[in-house]
C-alpha cells in the first residue's frame, strides 16, 4: 500500500457555531475533558511550535500543566532549544491532536514566563526522579554517549540525594492566546473549523473557516 492511499473518512461527530461556548477556554476545558473521559492516549500531550531570530521554525512535544482564562502552561528548560528560541521571539503555537476523537485545536499567541512561586511549587510537585533528571541534563546541548548522561544523573544523586533544588534555568511558560481554532474532522474532508479571534478589548469574535 502507497502512503497516498492512506486515508480515514472522519464520520464522529460535527461542530456547529450554536454547539460552542462564547468562551474558548470553556470550550477547550469542555473538549479537553472529553477527551479525558475517552481515555485518549496522552491527551495533555501537544506539539509546541517555535521560531528563532532567523524565521527558522522547530517543533516538539510537550505536556500542558495548567489552563484557565490566562492561557495554557507547561514547563521546561530555559536554556533548551525552544527556550532559547522562545528569549529571541516570544509568538509560539500550540497543537493538540485527539485522532480518537478526530478533533484538533490549534492555539497561538506570546509567550511569557510563570513567575518564581509557581516554578518552586509545581518542581517540587514531581516526582523524585524527574527532579533530579531535571538537574542533571543540559537539555538540547550535545553529549558523547548514554553513559556521560548517567554520570551526571549519578553526580545530582550523590550531592543533593532527595531534595534536589529547583535550578534557575528550569521553569514555566504561558501562552497567552489571540486565536484558537477547534476542529472537527468529518466526512470527505468538509471538516468543521470554528475559530475564536481575540478583539482589542479582549473579547472573542467567533467565525467559521472553509477546510
Amino acid at each position: 500500500m502507497s502512503i497516498a492511499s492512506l486515508r480515514k473518512d472522519y464520520q464522529l461527530a460535527s461542530l456547529a457555531e450554536s454547539d460552542v461556548a462564547h468562551d474558548p477556554f470553556k470550550q477547550f476545558a469542555h473538549w479537553f475533558d472529553q477527551a479525558l473521559k475517552a481515555e485518549v492516549a496522552e491527551a495533555n500531550a501537544m506539539s509546541l511550535s517555535t521560531v528563532n531570530a532567523e524565521g527558522k521554525p522547530s517543533s516538539r512535544i510537550v505536556l500542558i500543566k495548567e489552563f484557565d482564562s490566562r492561557g495554557f502552561s507547561w514547563f521546561t528548560n530555559y536554556d533548551s532549544r525552544k527556550g532559547q528560541e522562545l528569549s529571541q521571539n516570544r509568538h509560539a503555537a500550540l497543537l493538540f491532536f485527539w485522532t480518537a476523537l478526530e478533533r484538533q485545536v490549534r492555539i497561538e499567541g506570546k509567550i511569557h514566563k510563570i513567575s518564581e512561586e509557581d516554578n518552586d511549587a509545581y518542581f517540587h510537585s514531581r516526582p523524585l526522579g524527574s527532579r533530579q533528571s531535571a538537574c542533571a541534563s543540559k537539555q538540547s546541548q550535545v553529549i558523547a554517549n548514554r553513559q556521560q548522561l548517567e554520570d551526571q544523573l549519578a553526580e545530582v544523586v550523590a550531592k543533593y540525594g532527595d531534595h534536589p533544588p529547583r535550578p534557575e534555568h528550569w521553569g514555566g511558560y504561558r501562552l497567552v492566546p489571540d486565536f484558537i481554532e477547534f476542529w472537527q474532522g468529518r466526512s470527505s474532508r468538509l471538516h468543521d473549523r470554528i475559530a475564536y479571534t481575540r478583539q482589542a478589548d479582549d473579547t472573542w469574535s467567533i467565525s467559521r473557516l472553509q477546510p
